[in-house]
């Protein structure tokens, strides 16, 4: 299987919001180990033109969506620097246009201080290595079109990453029960998605553990410095043009997401 060869396929697909059909149905894609192959390919062209790497997003995180794709552990893709969006005084705006099939997901992002790598990573080795956390929008869009999608197609298409913003890092969220911390998403005022911490994986700090473990299995190490969008703590909600999104995370200001 040319991996390259399917990677710069994903990409046009990113550039010209053409979508293709799932490679599992075009090209017979079933090995997970091939779908990372293909996103690590896909990661080095844009690297190549001046991409960098801020982290890892992890997804599939919730049973629910597990049960909807039909997979029983998450996956993971790179968070691609030039789709990071600042969010001056805690509000971050980029165009609608920008995306393919845009949905909306609300997340804790963990900042490491300490280089972390499986196996044998733990939930207290996540927290004693991360220096802060935050709130934070995940928009999780996708190259492929969307009917009976595979684990191996979600995969090789970046764990579906489209953009990522992120409100202050607090240290003070290290404190906090991170399964029972509460967020609520609202789209143009009206709250949509009530979530927990719980909802990923059970624990967020979980989900960053199973994200290093599982690393190691390509040779990866996590860095100091990395960001880790830890999973969504609720629904994904589709995004329309000129919607205007509220993140409260329990203990945190607002976060706020425009899309002109």
């Amino acid at each position: 299987m040319d991996h390259a060869a399917l990677a710069r396929r994903l990409d046009d697909a990113w550039d010209t919001h053409i979508l293709i059909t799932p490679l599992s149905e075009s090209e017979g894609l079933t090995s997970v180990d091939d779908a990372y192959a293909i996103q690590a390919a896909w990661t080095d062209i844009r690297v190549a033109r001046g991409e960098r790497v801020l982290g890892r997003k992890i997804g599939l995180t919730s049973r629910a969506m597990q049960e909807a794709a039909g997979v029983y552990e998450p996956d993971f893709g790179a968070l691609w620097s030039s789709r990071f969006v600042e969010a001056v005084n805690r509000v971050a705006d980029i165009p609608h246009s920008t995306f393919i099939q845009p949905r909306m997901e609300g997340e804790i992002a963990f900042l490491l201080g300490q280089p972390l790598r499986g196996p044998g990573v733990t939930i207290d080795d996540i927290l004693t290595a991360t220096d802060a956390l935050a709130a934070s929008f995940e928009i999780v869009d996708s190259r492929i079109i969307r009917k009976e999608f595979k684990l191996v197609d979600t995969v090789s298409d970046n764990a579906s990453y489209g953009a990522f913003t992120l409100g202050p890092w607090d240290t003070s969220l290290l404190d906090s029960d991170l399964r029972t911390l509460g967020m609520l998403l609202s789209q143009n005022g009206a709250v949509v998605v009530e979530g927990v911490g719980y909802a990923s994986l059970g624990h967020p700090a979980q989900a960053v553990a199973w994200l290093a473990n599982k690393l190691a299995e390509f040779d990866i190490t996590l860095e100091p410095g990395d960001i880790i969008l830890s999973g969504s703590l609720g629904r994904a909600i589709p995004i329309q043009p000129g919607d205007t999104w509220l993140m409260e995370l329990h203990g945190q200001p607002p976060l706020t997401m425009r899309f002109p």
